[in-house]
This record gives C-alpha cells, sequence and structure tokens, in this order.
C-alpha cells in the first residue's frame, strides 16, 4: 500500500534531509512550507516527482493557519512528521507576548490541531506513523532560549501522552531530538561560539541533517514497531 506522508515544514534543512530520505524509500508526501519557497523548489528537483501528491503553503504560527492546511489537504494522511520550528533567542525577561503566542502556536497548538484533525482516520484504519523533531533543549533547558525550550518540552510530553492514547489503536507516535546540528537554524553562531560546542560534545563535531534523517527512516520502518512514546536522542553524546 502507498503510504502517504505529511511532511510539516518540508523547506528546512533538516525536512529537507527527511523527505529525501523517504524518498529513496518509496514513500508518496504531501510538503508544507511557510515562507522558503526557494528551498523547497531546490528541494523538487531532487525528488521523483511522481511521489509529490501536493504543496501546501501555511503559516503555522496562528490556528487560522493549521486549520487552513487541514482543509488544504486533499489525499489520505498515513504518517505525519512535524519538523516546523524556530528558535526564539534572548533573555525570558525581554520577550513580547506576541513571541510568546507565536512560540506556543507553532510548536504545540497547531501540531495539536493538525493531529487532531487527521487522527480518526488513522485510528480507523489501525495504523499510522506519528513523529517530531523536538530538541536536545526540551530534554536539558538552555539559557537564553527559554520560551523554545519550553515548547520543545511540550512537544515531548505530548507525544508520551500521545502514544499510550492511541498505541493501543496501533498509531505509532515518538520523537527525534537533535542536538548541535549543521543548519542554517545555527548561521549565527560565530565561529569560536561552534567550536566551543563542538568542544562539549563527546564524538567531536556537529551532526549532519541527514543523521536526523536516517532516525526518522528507521522510525518508520518495520524494525521500530516496538518503540513507542521515545525521545530518540541525536546529539554525539552532548
Amino acid at each position: 500500500m502507498q503510504k502517504n506522508v505529511l511532511i510539516l515544514g518540508a523547506s528546512g534543512d533538516i525536512g529537507s534531509a527527511i523527505t529525501k530520505q523517504l524518498s529513496a524509500e518509496g514513500y508518496s508526501f504531501i510538503l508544507h512550507y511557510h515562507q522558503n519557497r526557494s528551498s523547497l523548489e531546490h528541494l523538487l528537483k531532487e525528488l521523483d516527482e511522481q511521489t509529490i501528491l501536493q504543496i501546501v503553503q501555511a503559516d503555522l504560527t496562528t490556528g487560522e493557519g493549521a486549520r487552513y492546511l487541514c482543509h488544504e489537504v486533499a489525499f489520505s494522511v498515513h504518517a505525519i512528521i512535524y519538523v516546523s520550528g524556530t528558535a526564539h533567542i534572548g533573555l525570558f525577561q525581554d520577550a513580547e507576548e506576541t513571541d510568546m503566542d507565536k512560540m506556543l502556536a507553532l510548536h504545540v497548538k497547531s501540531p495539536w490541531l493538525i493531529i487532531q484533525h487527521f487522527l480518526p482516520m488513522m485510528i480507523k484504519e489501525r495504523s499510522g506513523n506519528i513523529i517530531f523533531i523536538t530538541s536536545i533543549w526540551g530534554n536539558v533547558g538552555a539559557s537564553n532560549e527559554v520560551i523554545y525550550s519550553s515548547v520543545k518540552g511540550a512537544q515531548n510530553s505530548f507525544v508520551k501522552a500521545l502514544a499510550k492514547e492511541v498505541g493501543p489503536s496501533g498509531i505509532s507516535v515518538n520523537a527525534v531530538s537533535p542536538g548541535f546540528i549543521d543548519t542554517k537554524m545555527n548561521q549565527h553562531l560565530h565561529h569560536s561560539e561552534r567550536e566551543n560546542i563542538i568542544s562539549h560534545i563527546p564524538l567531536n563535531r556537529a551532526g549532519m541533517a541527514m543523521d536526523v534523517a536516517h532516525a526518522v527512516s528507521f522510525l518508520m520502518s518495520d524494525k521500530s514497531t516496538y518503540i513507542q512514546g521515545e525521545i530518540v536522542n541525536i546529539n554525539g553524546g552532548w
């Protein structure tokens, strides 16, 4: 049976890597992006066009954007991979309420709404995969990234709770928690900051987007059928 995968945040480095990896394994896709159309176009050139069912543009920093996406998707969804996200760097005391609202919507409320929309069909079919890309900061927290750490921690808790609720219905729910990955999200770091971080990683290097994609591939495969509610750390031992 053809398996249709909804990838939220397909235009980012990790979302693109996941799409390419799963494309090589025969999946078909509904790809979401927000603003980065040029990166998405670059990704599409590397994929078999027959595997692309639909492309949906939506702003997931609002509930309206999440509801719009759900309405627009025109195909059955057998798996949801939630990659969409953005960091918020700065002192917590300086954060604006609008920043808090956007971070909560993008990382917590929108995935709630999207998964809630597609879950009944998965339950009816007694089959489905839900995978979040969270963050090491959701596990341990980070100074100057308090809001980001909080919403990523919320994703981890949601994964664990939902896994218990829908596991009896045959639905797999897990997360991949990356550490320091070489993506555009970390391009703001000075060379010295980057080297300082790497010096604390036992494997002595930054991770690659494909390291995350390989973990997602495993969680999507039949080799992981007894893994449920797990936060898989991809962090080089950091």
